[in-house]
């Protein structure tokens, strides 16, 4: 189960080029449901995606070379290519609520902070996993974070894809 918001960004954090970074493309075979062929750095893989806006089933296969770009022909919509920021956020916020046992004090997550290329540039948009919706729906975002974006469509991978741009 992924469980994840999404958020635009107000700045960019001063020290970004010192975190460890990935080179991800991507195209959608499918959106509903989602079905997704990625390349991050020199892996590859096809991913299934249930229905659901901040929580839903992703399933992940592991794909060869040949395989994935053999698929990436079949795409529907644009191409997308992004550099993806992992920027650990250490003691991370969240609203007290019932039932939600607060975290330990070494508690960590992190955000993938994806900066768009072409044609989707200049998008920026930050992304945060939690280990249940509960956590989610509470957390506090840094001050850097600008608009929740989970429940909007138009940002997302599979949405914007098939866009005419």
């Amino acid at each position: 189960m992924e469980i994840e918001r999404k958020f635009t960004i107000k700045e960019l954090p001063a020290n970004l080029e010192s975190y460890p970074f990935h080179h991800i493309e991507q195209g959608y075979l499918n959106v509903a449901p989602v079905v997704r062929i990625r390349k991050e750095d020199e892996e590859y893989y096809l991913t299934y995606k249930g229905s659901g806006m901040m929580a839903r089933e992703e399933t992940n296969l592991t794909l060869n070379h040949d395989a994935y770009y053999h698929l990436r022909e079949k795409v529907d919509g644009q191409i997308i290519s992004k550099k993806r920021y992992l920027i650990p956020l250490p003691h991370p916020t969240f609203r007290e609520e019932k039932g939600l046992t607060p975290p330990p004090a070494d508690y960590e997550l992190t955000i993938e902070l994806d900066i768009f290329d072409p044609p989707f540039a200049p998008l920026i948009m930050a992304e945060v996993e939690f280990g249940s919706r509960e956590a989610a729906e509470a957390f506090i975002p840094p001050s850097w974070f600008d608009k929740d974006v989970t429940y909007c469509k138009e940002y997302h991978n599979s949405y914007m894809a098939l866009q005419t741009l």
